[in-house]
């Protein structure tokens, strides 16, 4: 038994990938929570399984298009359906980890003094047309008319608006500053060739947020400020990261980084120094430099996708819609801005790009949409009387790692075999399964615990299985 508790003990820092930082207090937030008494159980939920590959085909098109691992892995186990190029209905495992994602977003934001609004996503032209993006942004920008014959867009971001919106507060104060505006929306780009699933839609999740500052020096710290949440974000998800240095793009300012993850279907190249590094997108850089700009070192290049970005806009959108503030003498001044932009779908699909396997998905496990899988023998098995057994399990877990209430899903399908529902479980990514199988039947009885994110499994008794689930963080 001591050897067993051991070996729980050890499996137990898988639980715990992701970095909890010491500000942080762990937020019990229950998604769908069961009341007391109740169970989840996985013939109730509303996710396609065991998807065929020639359906998948069907509804995503050619096999040759599906080249990226996300994109296949998530429509062959339902996480995703197509909807029309480059939108996909969310199913609820994925809505799940989504919201999980939100949250932790919400933790970093609001830790450096984000506050969250919420903007229309239609947009007036005059807006657009007043910055002239509304020519610049060409056919990206999704158009469309009222019944009156005004212009509005589909918004792909919220330079305009936000600022407009602080511009039409009059009495705004340098003791209000710096003022951190961000949320999490829709946001549609009219893609010429969407692809790679949820990595390039043509409708996705975003968060955005908007600063404003009294000088160019405390923007400057508000980016700093920004950007290291950012990183602090990416380690807690325990995603590898690079910081980039990038071009302005459309949205303008002087300053600009790409927050990319090292993958080979990314679409961005990446130049690194190992000796000092430094990193860049390589569309900052010219054709022929090879060597670092910073220590003369040799570059190296790698392929990445761009899950975050950060502009410095110092006064470009102020200016145009008179966003002003009464500095110390009481007198206007134009406001400071940056703009900082996650793409919260893109994440999850390039953090299932970095970490699944060819056939499995694996998630982050602050991310995973459920974190025990529990199955229980087949109806009619030598081992059907652990059934029961199982039920009582669930119970115990949830009554004594009350952190896990609504994140253990009972696997009820007992007319399917333990093996074709492992499988399942394998490929929907949980990161702990549970199985009731030969040694359920022991007294005391043994369970079969898969940790899914490295593969290592275990024979734990009911105390060995709650001290390991004891230390799985959630959101």
């Amino acid at each position: 038994m001591e050897g067993l508790l051991t070996r729980c003990r050890a499996l137990s820092t898988l639980a715990t990938c992701s970095h909890q930082l010491p500000r942080y207090v762990p937020h019990r937030h229950h998604h769908c929570a069961p009341e007391r008494g109740q169970r989840l159980v996985l013939s109730r939920v509303f996710q396609p399984q065991n998807l065929r590959e020639d359906q998948v085909l069907s509804l995503e098109g050619k096999s040759s298009d599906l080249t990226c691992k996300s994109q296949r892995l998530m429509l062959q186990v339902g996480l995703i359906l197509p909807a029309s190029p480059g939108c996909y209905h969310l199913m609820p495992y994925t809505v799940r980890a989504m919201e999980k994602l939100i949250r932790v977003i919400d933790q970093e934001m609001q830790a450096i003094g984000g506050q969250k609004i919420n903007m229309p996503s239609l947009s007036p032209a005059e807006l657009w047309q007043a910055t002239s993006r509304w020519d610049l942004m060409g056919r990206e920008l999704l158009r469309l008319k009222d019944r009156h014959g005004k212009d509005y867009c589909l918004g792909p971001t919220h330079e305009e608006a936000v600022t407009a919106l602080v511009a039409s507060q009059k009495k705004l104060s340098y003791k209000q500053l710096p003022l951190l505006l961000y949320q999490v929306t829709r946001k549609f780009r009219d893609e010429p060739r969407p692809r790679f699933g949820l990595l390039r839609g043509r409708e996705f999740y975003m968060k955005d947020m908007y600063t404003f500052d009294s000088s160019p020096e405390t923007a400057q710290q508000t980016y700093s400020l920004v950007c290291g949440a950012y990183c602090s974000l990416f380690d807690r998800l325990g995603l590898r990261w690079i910081k980039a240095q990038a071009n302005v793009g459309s949205i303008g300012g002087t300053v600009s980084h790409e927050f990319q993850l090292p993958v080979d279907v990314g679409e961005d190249w990446l130049a690194i120094c190992p000796s000092c590094h430094f990193s860049a997108n390589t569309e900052t850089l010219d054709l022929s430099q090879k060597n670092c700009p910073t220590c003369q070192g040799p570059l190296t290049e790698t392929k990445g996708t761009e899950v975050g970005h950060t502009f410095y806009l110092g006064t470009k959108y102020s200016s145009i819609f008179n966003a002003q503030f009464t500095n110390v003498h009481g007198e206007p001044s134009l406001a400071e801005m940056g703009c900082y932009g996650l793409g919260v779908t893109r994440i999850l699909a390039a953090a299932i790009e970095v970490l699944s396997t060819e056939d499995c998905i694996r998630w982050p496990s602050l991310l995973a949409p459920y974190q025990v899988c529990l199955i229980p023998p087949k109806k009619g098995s030598k081992e059907a009387a652990a059934i029961e057994l199982m039920g009582h399990l669930y119970d115990d877990i949830v009554e004594a790692v009350p952190q896990l209430r609504g994140e253990v899903l009972l696997d009820d399908r007992t007319h399917l075999t333990i093996g074709n529902r492992l499988k399942d479980a394998n490929k929907l990514g949980y990161p702990f399964v549970i199985i009731a199988g030969k040694r359920a039947l022991e007294d005391p009885a043994h369970y079969e615990v898969w940790c899914q994110n490295t593969g290592e499994v275990a024979f734990l008794n009911k105390e060995g299985v709650m001290e390991l689930l004891t230390h799985v963080q959630v959101i």
